[in-house]
């Protein structure tokens, strides 16, 4: 809902100041030039990045409306550990293996239809507890482990901010490249063509610019900050199973491994000691 007002204030400001000092709107309504732009800066997206991107990040930019990362998500996250780590200490870890197997059909895992939406995170869970039922790992060497695939979820979760951070640079300059092809067209008329038209072309070369600049600036740059912010959410999500689940595998009790997640978790929306064991008793 903030994005959304945000996005409305940024429209209020620049048209409304513009009307405001009487301009005239129809006058920066140029489709050509969004054409130029957008058709530009799509391509050079699709150049520089591999097939899959582009649907990666529509769809992560479309979630940034929502608010996936709130109190109750990490109640599930944490509530879904104690759970996992309470059942593998009171009945063995081979107890967990049928849930491991088939996350989809547990008992244990359906209570958390948000968790079960998130196949990497799902996923990530279950290889780790499945190291950790083998009984052949040390708690160092499963740190380690974690270590190494968290900095490679940091790369991938950071690739969808640094696209659209590239293509928000790049928008100033296709911008001018629009408001050049105007200058051109322009002056192409200037022995032909009267003065009325010249004078709206002109203006049409001036809006290229204004609005590369703007979509940088008011929309593509905040969209790339969005991004990259929701991926150190999201990886700070996996941090926090990682405390736990490395508490868990040093011998901690389920509910001070728990707690040992909970601490790793940004303080924005950590629960409160309390919240959590209320969830665990709720559960």
């Amino acid at each position: 809902m903030v994005k959304i007002i945000g996005i409305i204030v940024v429209f209020a400001g620049v048209l409304g100041g513009y009307l405001l000092a009487h301009g005239e709107f129809m006058a920066i309504v140029q489709p050509l030039e969004v054409l130029i732009i957008g058709g530009a800066a799509l391509g050079a997206f699709l150049q520089a990045n591999p097939g899959y991107t582009f649907m990666h990040v529509l769809k992560k930019s479309l979630s940034m409306f929502g608010t996936r990362f709130a109190h109750d998500y990490y109640l599930q996250v944490l509530s879904m550990l104690y759970e996992v780590l309470n059942k593998s200490r009171r009945e063995g870890m081979m107890a967990i293996e049928a849930d491991i197997e088939e996350p989809l059909s547990s008992p244990i895992f359906t209570k958390y239809p948000v968790l079960l939406k998130d196949e990497r995170m799902l996923a990530f869970v279950c290889d780790y507890l499945r190291l950790m039922s083998s009984g052949n790992m040390a708690p160092h060497e499963l740190e380690g482990l974690f270590d190494q695939e968290l900095e490679s979820l940091k790369h991938d979760l950071d690739h969808p901010a640094h696209a659209v951070t590239r293509i928000a640079d790049g928008l100033p300059g296709f911008g001018i490249v629009a408001a050049v092809l105007g200058i051109v067209i322009t002056m192409g008329m200037l022995g032909s063509g009267d003065q009325a038209a010249i004078g709206q072309h002109v203006a049409a070369a001036l809006v290229g610019t204004f609005l590369g600049i703007l979509a940088a600036y008011g929309f593509f740059g905040p969209l790339a900050t969005s991004l990259e912010h929701d991926a150190l959410e999201e990886l700070n999500v996996y941090a926090c199973i990682k405390a736990a689940l490395v508490a868990s595998a040093s011998g901690m009790p389920p509910s001070l491994a728990v707690e040992f997640g909970r601490k790793v978790l940004l303080p924005a929306h950590r629960p409160s000691f309390s919240d959590v064991d209320s969830a665990v008793r709720g559960r």
